[in-house]
Order: C-alpha cells, then sequence, then structure tokens
C-alpha cells in the first residue's frame, strides 16, 4: 500500500500494537511489520515465566509483576532504532508512558478496538495461549483508552484481518514522518 519513501519513512518508527487479549495484536503487529519491512516483537514473549504461569492460573497481573515486563519490551524496542512493530497489551496511559521511557524514543500505539462479544468468541477459539478466556472481563476493566496527548490511532477488529492491516497502515501513512 505504501509507496517505496512512504514505508521507509513508516518502517522508522516504533509502533506497539495494543489491546486486550483477543484483539489481534500478534496477527495485525507481523502483518504490519512485514509491509513496513521492520522486525516484528511480541510482548508475550517477554512475560517472565511466573507471569505466564499466573495468567495461566487465571489470576490477572498486578501492575509489580507488569514493571519488569514493560521494561524488558522498551529495551527491545531500544535495540532497533530502524524501525520495529511492537505486540503489548499496554492497556493503562501508565504502562504506555513506562513503555516510552524504558524504549527512549517516541511510540506510536495503535489500538485494536473491538465488541465485548468478538474478542470472547475469538478468545473461545484460540487454542494453546496462556490467557484464558476468563480474564477478559478484568482487561477490559483495565483497559484505558489513549487520550488526547497520547500519539495513538485506533483501529476496529471487526472487518476481515487484512483490513484491519490495511487500516493500521494506513492511519501510519497519514502521520507527519517520524524525526530523525
Amino acid at each position: 500500500m505504501f509507496a517505496d519513501s512512504e514505508s521507509r519513512t513508516a518502517g522508522r518508527r516504533a509502533t506497539v500494537v495494543m489491546g486486550v487479549s483477543g484483539s489481534g495484536k500478534t496477527v495485525v503487529g507481523e502483518g504490519l511489520a512485514a509491509r513496513l519491512g521492520v522486525p516484528f516483537l511480541d510482548g508475550d514473549h517477554l512475560h517472565p515465566k511466573a507471569n505466564v504461569d499466573k495468567m495461566a492460573s487465571g489470576k490477572p497481573l498486578t501492575d509489580d509483576d507488569r514493571w519488569p515486563w514493560l521494561d524488558a519490551i522498551g529495551a527491545a524496542i531500544a535495540g532497533h532504532p530502524d524501525g520495529v512493530v511492537v505486540a503489548c497489551s499496554a492497556l493503562r496511559k501508565v504502562y504506555r508512558d513506562r513503555l516510552i521511557a524504558a524504549a527512549g524514543r517516541r511510540l506510536i500505539f495503535i489500538l485494536l478496538d473491538g465488541s465485548r462479544e468478538t474478542l470472547a468468541a475469538r478468545l473461545a477459539r484460540r487454542r494453546g495461549h496462556f490467557m484464558p478466556p476468563s480474564l477478559l472481563a478484568s482487561q477490559l476493566a483495565t483497559l484505558e483508552r489513549p487520550g488526547p496527548g497520547e500519539n495513538a490511532i485506533t483501529v476496529s477488529i471487526e472487518p476481515p484481518v487484512d483490513a484491519v492491516i490495511d487500516a493500521a497502515e494506513a492511519a501510519l501513512a497519514a502521520l507527519p514522518p517520524p524525526g530523525p
């Protein structure tokens, strides 16, 4: 979708695909990264084992559980100065602020937004993931939608995944070029 120069410009950005469990962060993030020609990092793979075990047992994480995880994601972002797309729930503003501080650079957040029904249906179909569908309610209760002054865009997850990636890519293309 991008012209070559637009793709190079958008690719230098550090983009965090965010949202609750089941919103499609990984699949959208992978597709967007492929289109931009940048690496993709899945924040789930940076969780310490204790966090994964806690969520797998149906217990939500506390902020104390999240801080080291968010710092690890920020450090991973910092290691990709030429651009990266990262999947990370980033549900609260304080988590997004922590990612920005840990990354040491400006981040763009793409909130994948969908109905509770769509999310629940996706979680019910998902197999082999540590996050049980029972934690959807706590994730939705925790979600603080990005507000004014945050560098964020919202994309609906209701269309087919290729259309969601198209919308995310178009929204990034409409942003001013990243700084040097």
